[in-house]
């Protein structure tokens, strides 16, 4: 099953999809069990409720599900947390080291956006970068956890993710951070869909993006330095992660920070896609124009 969010910004209802390899997916609604997919849902067994519902056939059919608009598959979140150059090749064409421990950092949850919406470039920016990711949602709180068995126990379920990024503001320079590169308004798409955790082997999904049609990473989660379990382990013992929360989990090789590709400009259409998790399109426009 593959929990989804519809409708307009703001006034998202939730929804389930069951995929068919010889029907027509099926759209169910899930506002008899809530009223929106966000951490009280989660941490209350809520995936465990749609999957018993969906046995029963208790839930309506969503008619109209192909007209709306997808939103993010979870509501805003409390925290988006980033992991950075936990690809080797990645961290090389950077410029860096593999890290012996994760990099960490954190995003705005205003960065999130829907998997179709259009994606906006900032005002002055001249190096936009794209970076498909892995990214996890918590479903329950993780706060000084003992084990990566602890870990994987609150790992919800999975999405796709896209981490936008300004390298200008983000990389050392004239005052650049990382955070200044990171936190801009909607770049931090999520979805399609949040698949359960235990209907995804996480160890070796296939990563791809591509910009105008063109492949730019093709990679996989096998390449990972630190996987998921690392990841909350680790962000556990110095935040307390809620549900709802997500966590991106880095990049593979093949982006323009590489200096192999252009950086990405207005108009430019990017995909990014996570096997199982679904393909999300984002085409770029200019902010403030």
């Amino acid at each position: 099953m593959r929990i989804m969010r519809l409708g307009e910004a703001g006034k998202e209802r939730p929804a389930v999809m069951v995929p068919s390899h010889d029907a027509p997916d099926r759209y169910f609604s899930l506002l008899p069990l809530t009223a929106d997919v966000d951490g009280s849902f989660l941490a209350d067994g809520g995936l465990g409720r749609v999957r018993d519902a969906l046995a029963e056939g208790s839930l309506p059919v969503l008619e109209d599900a192909g007209t709306l608009r997808v939103g993010a598959p979870v509501a805003r979140p409390g925290a988006v947390v980033g992991i950075g150059m936990n690809y080797a090749a990645h961290a090389a064409e950077s410029g860096s080291a593999p890290p012996d421990v994760p990099v960490v950092f954190l995003k705005p949850s205003n960065t999130v956006a829907g998997p179709y919406d259009p994606a906006p470039v900032p005002p002055h920016s001249r190096k936009y970068d794209w970076e498909v990711e892995l990214g996890i949602v918590i479903g329950r709180e993780a706060s000084y956890l003992a084990s990566e068995e602890d870990a994987l126990a609150c790992i919800a379920g999975y999405v796709t993710a896209n981490d936008f990024s300004e390298r200008e503001y983000q990389l050392p320079g004239a005052g650049g951070q990382w955070t200044k590169g990171k936190t801009l308004p909607g770049s931090t798409p999520l979805g399609p869909w949040l698949v359960p955790a235990e209907d995804v082997d996480a160890r070796n999904l296939t990563l791809r993006s591509l910009v105008n049609g063109e492949l730019r990473q093709d990679s996989s989660t096998a390449g990972l330095i630190f996987g998921p379990a690392t990841v909350v382990h680790h962000c556990s013992q110095y935040m307390r992660l809620e549900p709802g929360d997500v966590i991106i989990t880095g990049t593979p090789e093949g982006v323009a920070l590489s200096g192999r590709f252009p950086y990405l400009r207005p108009g430019d259409v990017v995909e990014a896609e996570v096997a199982g998790l679904g393909r999300q399109r984002q085409k770029l426009y200019r902010a403030g124009s």
